[in-house]
């Protein structure tokens, strides 16, 4: 069982890892060249420091783990003009002419924030940061991630940029910071259908758009999936209301002799109300079914589930029929969720719509802990868009390396019987890591490098006195 080819992880594999990411970089190259330089030999040092530290991935440590001037690292991501877009396109057409991502894949909408120090950074602001659960000075991404058979990789992403950004009094920072001058406001649900529909015009393959409570609460969002020809799994909170019967919609006539304007706007008129879905799932009469719908490192996702057809409304709009989708987790937690699959849909199928969510938690987990998405602290707007850039490069480049070893070294049967599980651990993210830094092990900092960092920690600390100083209202009066 200690046997490493057993595992699917032959030395000669394991020893190419190297070559493997520099082809990988040389697929991407000529979108870091400029009208005047190459400079992409800095797009495969800052690749690859995301992939092999640990932490600290910033500007500085990412230019001297490489050798390079961290200035000149901090130009080509905060002012060098290569387009990220170009990037992000290449990584979902790459994905569109992989075999075994042509069925059962899944889009996932989510957001990710950061907690910042001040609104000097692109997009900050107080607002509600969902990883610390209250509101907080944070800057606020919304991502797809594209999910198969176990293997994720992030795909798209959008800056949020709050209400207040895009008012005269913000217009000298956001030129300072390089936001766009087209770039309207736009809600994070805004920014969530527009990357779905990129993907989709792009014809990348997928047969499920799921969302958490944020984005699938959205009637507005799930109608326009719907209106494209798409399948969702739209994550609910547990007040969310629904008709158990068509509502019936209508304006509503005035009645005879009755003073005043009549009713201008649609209202649902019949006298059925709608429920809250935990209503739903604390009826006795509810029919729950246990369904295992994956094997997983940790067990089985074996929970019970119930499902039933539902109608929505705003009550304006027409009222739509959806699935309402319940799951029961093995400590009774419920969650809920909205579904526009086909009224012949199985329960079966329901349930592995609803468990795609496990990889909205682990694509953004991973993507801070093990690709360094988090530890960006640029402050301009062409910064951001990079850092996403190479970020979603390294977790492609993760996902490739996953799914290329697991169809040419498959693990051997026996692992299974031997151990007493019916189920092997996939290779992680952090596993490929942990192998990469071995065959490229990072250089030891020269005196002089290490003299260098000391010096310039020194001059940031005494520029952040500064900046607070000048801040409490001190002048600096010299002695």
């Amino acid at each position: 069982m200690f046997d490493p080819r057993a595992w699917g992880l032959p030395k000669a594999a394991i020893n190419n890892l190297g070559q493997r990411l520099y082809d990988f970089w040389d697929r991407y190259s000529d979108f870091f060249q400029t009208t005047t330089r190459d400079t992409s030999y800095y797009a495969l040092d800052y690749l690859s420091a995301l992939l092999r530290m640990n932490d600290q991935r910033n500007f500085t440590k990412i230019g001297l783990s490489s050798g390079e001037s961290p200035q000149n690292i901090q130009h080509f991501m905060s002012n060098s003009p290569w387009s990220a877009e170009d990037v992000l396109i290449q990584i979902r057409e790459e994905i569109s002419n992989t075999a075994s991502f042509a069925t059962g894949s899944a889009l996932i909408l989510d957001e990710s924030a950061d907690e910042k120090a001040s609104d000097k950074t692109v997009g900050a602001a107080r607002q509600h940061n969902g990883r610390l659960g209250k509101v907080e000075m944070s800057q606020v991404g919304t991502f797809l991630a594209y999910a198969n058979d176990g293997i994720w990789t992030w795909i798209d992403g959008e800056l949020f940029l709050p209400q207040r950004w895009f008012d005269r009094t913000m217009a000298k920072k956001r030129t300072k910071l390089g936001v766009p001058p087209d770039r309207k406001f736009a809600t994070k649900i805004e920014l969530g259908w527009k990357m779905i529909e990129r993907v989709r015009d792009e014809g990348l393959p997928f047969e499920i758009v799921c969302f958490d409570t944020l984005y699938g609460r959205s009637l507005w969002l799930r109608r326009k999936v719907e209106a494209r020809g798409l399948i969702y799994m739209a994550d609910v909170p547990c007040s969310t209301r629904v008709y158990l019967n068509r509502p019936v919609v209508a304006v509503p006539h005035k009645a005879e002799g009755q003073g005043g304007r009549g009713f201008s706007k649609a209202r649902v008129v019949s006298e059925e109300k709608a429920v809250e879905v935990r209503q739903i799932a604390a009826r006795p009469n509810g029919v729950w079914r246990r369904v295992r719908v994956r094997a997983s490192e940790r067990g089985e996702i074996n929970d019970e589930f119930m499902a039933r057809r539902v109608w929505t409304t705003d009550g304006e709009e027409e009222p739509v029929e959806e699935w309402l989708v319940i799951r029961r987790d093995a400590e009774g937690k419920l969650y809920y969720a909205l579904s526009n699959e086909d009224g012949e849909t199985t329960l079966e199928r329901l349930a592995w719509g609803k468990c795609q969510r496990h990889f909205i938690e682990s694509s953004n987990q991973e993507a801070k802990s093990e690709a360094g998405w988090d530890e960006l602290r640029a402050q301009k707007y062409l910064a951001w868009e990079h850092h996403l850039a190479l970020t979603m490069m390294a977790t492609w480049f993760i996902a490739e390396t996953k799914l290329e070893w697991r169809e040419k070294y498959p693990r051997k049967e026996e692992l299974k019987e031997e151990l007493g599980v019916d189920q092997l651990p996939a290779l992680s993210m952090a596993s490929i890591r942990e192998l990469l830094r071995a065959v490229m092990p990072l250089p030891q900092l020269t005196v002089e490098g290490a003299t260098s960092l000391v010096v310039e920690q020194l001059v940031n600390r005494a520029r952040s006195r500064k900046s607070r100083m000048k801040a409490m209202g001190h002048k600096h009066s010299p002695v």
